[in-house]
């Protein structure tokens, strides 16, 4: 099955069932700096995570909002103010950030028109969505980390 489709300049765009919302990868971007600095009790400001990731910082500042209410990260003010994980990174399941950031979604059938087959396209997208929390609720934040520590390691940088 090809995974891509024809932009209307005639580029391919690759595509995937189930879609990553901006906002959710800005949370776990943000979030993975976050595990990573765990460790040395270092708080990060906005500033700090913004100059590591490309997350607008505006944007940035309501997602860490959204998670400090929460209760995933907490905040602190003053000199060496900004934010830190409130639990350690294998606490924290992918599967809980983008439930917190995205909520509860409760896609409604239209009850009056149930045939048998849309009966069964619903089944099989049931299926996918309980496929796809399964793999979230498996991988942690700590996951992230270490893959992300591999791959570090793999991919030295060489300067000249």
């Amino acid at each position: 099955m090809n995974n891509s489709i024809l932009n209307t300049d005639g580029n391919s765009q690759s595509y995937g069932l189930l879609e990553l919302s901006a906002k959710v990868e800005y949370a776990l971007l943000a979030l993975l700096e976050l595990a990573i600095n765990h460790g040395k009790k270092v708080t990060l400001t906005i500033n700090d995570i913004a100059a590591k990731q490309p997350i607008p910082e505006r944007y940035l500042e309501q997602i860490l909002t959204q998670l400090r209410r929460a209760g995933v990260v907490q905040s602190q003010r003053g000199s060496k103010g900004g934010f830190l994980l409130v639990r350690e990174p294998w606490e924290i399941s992918l599967l809980e950030i983008v439930s917190l950031i995205e909520g509860e979604r409760n896609e409604k059938r239209n009850a009056n028109v149930l045939t048998i087959e849309k009966t069964l396209v619903w089944e099989i997208w049931e299926r996918a969505n309980t496929a796809s929390v399964e793999v979230l609720g498996r991988y942690t934040l700590q996951d992230l980390c270490q893959e992300r520590e591999i791959r570090s390691q793999e991919n030295p940088m060489y300067y000249i």
